[in-house]
C-alpha cells in the first residue's frame, strides 16, 4: 500500500518565507508524483473505483495549473476533466444539480471538476446570477447531496485554493501583458477583483455549510504555484489508498510479411505538409 507523507505549504514559517523552489527540483519531484498517479490510475481501473475531485478557488488561484499536472501523464479515459460552461436556457430550467450528474464517474474513472456545483455558493451568489432563495435552497441541501454521493460509494475530494490579494493582482497583471494568457482574463475576473471581500464572505459561508466529516474541504495555499502543485498532488495520492500492481510485460510481435505492401510508395502522391523545420 502506497503511503504518502503530506507536504507542507509554502507559507511563512518563523517569520521567514521558504526559499524559491528551483525548476530542477520542482520537475524532479513532480515527475515522481506523476509516476505515482499512473500507479493510482491502474489501481482505480483494477478496483473499478469512482472518484470525484473538486477544485474551487479565486480566479488566478492556480486551479488549471494543478489540474494540468495531475492529468499530464495519465489516460484521459480514466482521468476526465469537467469544466462546464455557463448553463444553457434549458439547463436553467432544470434542477440546479442535474447538469452535473451527467459528468459523474463510472467504475474505473476519476472526474476532476474545474469548478463545480459550488458556483451557486460563489460566483452566482456574488454576481446575483441566482436569487437569494435559490442560494438558500442550495446551501441547505448541499450537505445531503454530498452525503448521497459518498454513501453511493464515490470517493469525493474537495480542494479550495487560496491566494493572497497581492499575488492575485500580480497574476492578473502578468496575464494582461502575456498574449498567450490574455484569453484567461474575462470581464468576470476583473469584476471579481473589485468584489474581493464579497467573495471572501461567500467562501466562508460555503465552507461553514459544507466542510463536513464525510466531505471535508482541504485548503491549498497556492501563493507559490510550484509548491502548491506538489503539495496538492501529494495530498490527493494520500486520499485514495492504492497498491502498485505488477506490470505484465508485453512482447512485441514481428511484422508479418504476408500480404506485403509498399506503404512509402502508396503515399507518394498524397498531399504532404511543407517541411518548414
Amino acid at each position: 500500500m502506497s503511503k504518502k507523507k503530506e507536504a507542507s505549504g509554502a507559507q511563512i514559517k518563523g517569520g521567514q518565507k521558504k526559499p524559491k523552489l528551483s525548476r530542477k527540483v520542482y520537475e524532479k519531484e513532480l515527475f515522481k508524483l506523476q509516476v505515482e498517479l499512473c500507479k493510482l490510475q491502474t489501481w482505480v481501473k483494477h478496483e473499478q473505483l469512482r472518484v470525484i475531485v473538486v477544485f474551487e478557488g479565486r480566479d488566478a488561484a492556480g486551479k488549471g495549473g494543478i489540474i494540468k499536472r495531475i492529468t499530464q501523464l495519465v489516460s484521459p479515459r480514466v482521468f476526465r476533466v469537467a469544466a462546464l460552461p455557463a448553463p444553457t436556457e434549458r439547463e436553467k430550467s432544470q434542477m440546479y444539480l442535474q447538469r452535473y450528474f451527467a459528468h459523474f464517474p463510472a467504475g474505473g474513472e476519476v472526474v476532476i471538476f474545474d469548478r463545480s456545483w459550488y458556483n451557486r455558493a460563489g460566483v452566482e451568489r456574488v454576481m446575483k446570477f441566482c436569487t437569494e432563495e435559490q442560494y438558500r435552497v442550495f446551501i441547505q441541501n448541499v450537505d445531503e447531496f454530498e452525503h448521497w454521493i459518498t454513501r453511493s460509494g464515490i470517493i469525493l475530494i474537495k480542494y479550495w485554493l487560496t491566494v493572497e490579494n497581492e499575488e492575485q493582482e500580480r497574476r492578473f497583471q502578468a496575464r494582461m501583458q502575456d498574449p498567450t494568457k490574455q484569453w484567461k482574463l474575462s470581464p468576470m475576473d476583473i469584476e471579481s477583483r473589485r468584489r474581493w471581500y464579497e467573495y471572501s464572505r461567500a467562501r466562508d459561508a460555503m465552507l461553514d455549510a459544507s466542510d463536513t466529516q464525510h466531505a471535508p474541504w482541504y485548503i491549498v495555499d497556492s501563493n507559490d504555484k510550484r509548491r502548491a502543485r506538489l503539495n496538492c498532488i501529494t495530498h490527493l495520492l494520500g486520499q485514495i489508498p492504492y497498491e502498485e500492481l505488477p506490470y505484465v510485460p508485453i512482447s512485441l510481435p514481428e511484422r508479418s510479411s504476408e500480404h506485403a505492401y509498399d506503404d512509402v510508395e502508396a503515399l507518394q502522391h498524397r498531399k504532404f505538409i511543407p517541411e518548414i523545420y
